[in-house]
């Protein structure tokens, strides 16, 4: 029977994370997904200097086998006029594709893997867990997404339900280019649309010869209107000659401010989407998942083969330190359509807004001091 000390369900980025400092710790630690890597991922998929810091990540290594796309600039603005050039004269973030980039951090962190194998069965077994009747673990870190099944297990009530979430649907697609493709869409330069109300939007970013393009809303009643919406709107762009094609891919993932999931019981810990991470108003997750798979790491070490509910809640107190507080949505949430749309018009229209508080703190995040392998904010 499969045993180990350290379970993680998901090898997406805060679980391979998590993996890689578990196992640089000497740790016992085994992984299983139900993917096989390389697996197809679409993401509008950037990383930005915070995320190469946390990751300790060699550039140059990466993109030896790896897509790295430099971004240095955005163009930005509501999806009913004209768009905004924020040009910062440098590199500011990168392009990857989530296949490869999650691959790469997978096989980089050297943990045993067991690919190809859903979580079909999840229960307490003593002081430990039971994985599908076969593998036992005294510890589990969910880092499978949204629909994680630790996730789900830790979050459902005694009558089998979960309580209601209030997530960002999404849509989009990730393809390449005909080599004689004339797409409109500058490399370094990702194109975003915003809906007035702010409360959601679209983006086209190309990665090489990839372009991806989609949408995310929040608003599951309006969202299919909203897919259709944009998908008319990148026809008539001609951001590529014949069309964009189809389906598109959907998916669903929770603001951080909004979630109410638990993160923390007897044994368990979650990490990245599936403890509803995502930064508003940008949906990046994939920063928060590595912070947060350094900072699982960081308790699971610390508690010495302790894990109780006491000596793991440390972890949501250092959640909630550095990412914020959950279920407290920002001052936007609560407020008239008017008076966003109002205030939408004010950032569309202004550079130093725009670049200020639309791109470096809602997508960039240059602001939010960087981390400490162990998991805590450092001084700059």
């Amino acid at each position: 029977m499969p045993s180990c000390d350290v379970l993680i369900v998901g090898g997406g980025p805060a679980g391979s994370t998590c993996a890689r400092e578990l196992v640089r710790a000497g740790a016992d630690v085994l992984l299983i997904d139900r993917a096989r890597f390389p697996r197809d991922k679409v993401c509008a998929g950037w990383i930005t200097p915070a995320v190469v810091d946390a990751l300790d990540l060699d550039l140059v290594d990466y993109a030896a086998g790896q897509t790295l796309q430099p971004f240095r600039g955005f163009r930005t603005g509501s999806i009913d006029g004209g768009r905004r050039a924020t040009d910062f004269g440098r590199v500011v973030s990168y392009g990857i594709r989530r296949r490869e980039f999650d691959a790469y951090l997978l096989a980089r962190s050297g943990v045993r893997v067991l690919a190809g194998e859903p979580v079909r069965e999840l229960r307490r077994d003593g002081r430990g867990w039971r994985v599908n009747g076969e593998i036992h673990a005294s510890m589990i870190v969910g880092a499978g997404g949204h629909f994680c099944p630790v996730a789900r297990h830790l979050n459902q009530a005694a009558d089998g339900t979960t309580h209601h979430e209030q997530v960002i649907a999404a849509q989009e697609i990730e393809f390449r280019l005909d080599a004689a493709s004339s797409c409109r869409v500058d490399g370094e330069w990702p194109e975003l649309f915003f809906w007035p109300d702010l409360r959601g939007y679209g983006w086209c970013v190309r990665k090489g010869d990839v372009l991806n393009v989609g949408v995310g809303r929040l608003d599951p009643e309006a969202f299919p209107a909203t897919v259709r919406e944009f998908a008319a709107l990148v026809a008539r762009l001609g951001i590529v000659p014949g069309g964009v094609p189809s389906p598109w891919k959907g998916h669903a993932y929770l603001v951080h401010a909004t979630s109410q999931r638990r993160v923390v019981d007897d044994g368990v810990v979650l990490a990245g989407d599936a403890a509803g991470l995502a930064l508003a108003p940008s949906g990046e997750g994939i920063l928060t998942a590595i912070e947060s798979g350094l900072m699982a790491a960081a308790i699971v070490i610390a508690a010495g083969g302790c894990y109780t509910h006491e000596t793991l809640a440390a972890y949501d107190a250092a959640l909630t330190h550095r990412i914020g507080p959950r279920g407290r949505p920002g001052p936007l949430a609560h407020l008239p359509g008017w008076i966003t749309r109002l205030a939408s018009r004010a950032v569309f229209g202004s550079t130093w807004l725009t670049r200020r508080i639309l791109i470096e703190d809602g997508f960039l995040h240059t602001r939010r001091p960087p981390m400490n392998r162990g998991g805590t904010a450092r001084s700059v």
